[in-house]
């Protein structure tokens, strides 16, 4: 019997076929040619048999696969507001415009256009976080994590850090305080219990090598029961007492107090820096709402010790970065005007009505088959942000037998764009608060479809 992979196609007779040559005025020749040539491997690979659509619809879609960017919008329905697997802070519209005037041209990024000389990409954004949190002097980098990093670098290399045993966290990624800490040069003391630390147990640790004690703020865990920790403003006691640094590492960056809308216990920038430490961390990406970023707030000496640290240049933040950053503080100094703008101040914001109203609307709009309902439900903060601290949400639950809650999932994902939603007691549920303004027809569209096939 003759081998059906015998008859397979050449690449070259495939790139004749009409509805592919059209491809070749749209598409880098490599590209179609690499998509022909993997229909064809994929086909050799099931034995011979030819695409069930056709070789030239198999192929087109192979080269739509591969020119796809990676990185793609998808929209978020599963109630966490900083899902850092979806990217986290979705940004406001000054910002998003703040980045494509400097993408579409030449900037000042390090320029002093009113001297004609050379200035510092540090100057963008250190005035308007000086004016909104009150810090001497502040410095950007491009995360959270490189801003720790730098700051251990500048004030304790060689030196011993005093941290207690219930700080030392891991920050996500199986990346961990300690890890941190040992990159930076310094050398780790641990002080206190898991569950306990006294302020006695810091003073007993200070020795002559010791040039840091660091306050680490539990952003993404709580434990409760016996418990004790040394609040921020008795570290920074001791530490200017003893003539050391003390710094906080606060993490999730709040500027605003969200306890009108049931979240509390979130220290703000302010609350970290009216401690008296000598330097405050945070993200850019979090709880402030803006790009990725790593912020560090404190006396001028501290952080022109972090300018001139060789890891500044290291982890220096680009224009992208601090045009965005930039329109996202600015916002700020107007509250009323940031929660409304800022995505995720007014998802965390959103209210019991607003919810009920948009998972109504959601239901409305999706198919019959999907028996759509809304319930009361939990969305999440997320990103490593008040733990344990649910939000009462709205949510559309599918409650159709067939297709599969995994199968309506994976369609679902497969939408243009995807549409990520989460499982719950075997079912597809839906939670409005993270369903960006214009996004629920798309939703909607998405779900018709899985329903479909």
């Amino acid at each position: 019997m003759t081998d059906p992979r015998r008859n397979l196609p050449a690449v070259d007779a495939l790139l004749a076929e009409p509805e592919l040559v059209g491809l070749l005025a749209t598409h880098p020749r490599a590209l179609v040619v690499r998509a022909v040539r993997e229909t064809i491997d994929r086909a050799r690979a099931n034995g011979g048999a030819a695409p069930h659509e056709g070789w030239s619809e198999a192929a087109r879609a192979r080269v739509a696969e591969l020119a796809a960017p990676s990185l793609r919008r998808v929209i978020n329905a599963t109630g966490v507001v900083l899902h850092t697997n979806l990217g986290r802070a979705v940004l406001a519209e000054p910002a998003t415009q703040a980045l494509l005037r400097v993408a579409s041209g030449y900037s000042g990024l390090e320029y002093d256009v009113a001297r004609g000389t050379r200035g510092s990409r540090h100057t963008h954004c250190r005035d308007l976080l000086i004016e909104l949190t009150g810090a001497e002097d502040a410095l950007v980098v491009n995360n959270a994590a490189a801003a720790l990093l730098l700051v251990l670098s500048a004030l304790a290399r060689d030196g011993d850090v005093l941290v207690s045993r219930g700080e030392l966290i891991e920050i996500g990624g199986q990346f961990r305080i300690p890890d941190i800490l040992a990159r930076s040069g310094a050398r780790l003391v641990e002080v206190g219990t898991t569950n306990r630390t006294h302020p006695d147990d810091y003073a007993r640790a200070i020795g002559p090598a010791t040039r840091l004690l660091l306050k680490v703020h539990p952003s993404n865990f709580r434990v409760t029961g016996f418990t004790s920790d040394v609040p921020a403003n008795e570290i920074a006691a001791l530490a200017e007492a003893r003539g050391i640094a003390s710094v906080y590492d606060l993490g999730s960056g709040l500027l605003v107090d969200l306890s009108t809308w049931g979240l509390a216990g979130e220290p703000t920038i302010r609350d970290a820096l009216a401690s008296g430490v000598r330097a405050v961390v945070f993200s850019g990406d979090k709880l402030l709402g803006g790009p990725q970023a790593g912020i560090v707030l404190g006396k001028n000496a501290v952080i022109s010790a972090c300018r001139n640290d060789p890891i500044a240049r290291a982890v220096r933040a680009d224009k992208f970065t601090l045009a965005a950053l930039e329109a996202t503080l600015a916002l700020y100094r107007d509250p009323e005007r940031a929660r409304r703008e800022i995505p995720v101040l007014r998802m965390l914001t959103a209210t019991s009505e607003e919810l009920r109203q948009r998972a109504d609307e959601l239901v409305r709009a999706l198919p019959a088959r999907a028996r759509a309902k809304s319930e009361p439900g939990q969305s999440e903060v997320g990103g490593g942000s008040f733990p344990g601290a649910p939000l009462p949400t709205t949510l559309v639950r599918l409650d159709a037998d067939q297709p599969s809650a995994d199968t309506l999932a994976a369609r679902l994902r497969a939408s243009d764009p995807p549409v990520i939603a989460r499982i719950d007691a075997d079912r597809i549920v839906l939670d409005p608060r993270t369903i960006l303004p214009g996004e629920h027809q798309q939703v909607a569209t998405a779900v018709r479809a899985a329903f479909d096939g």
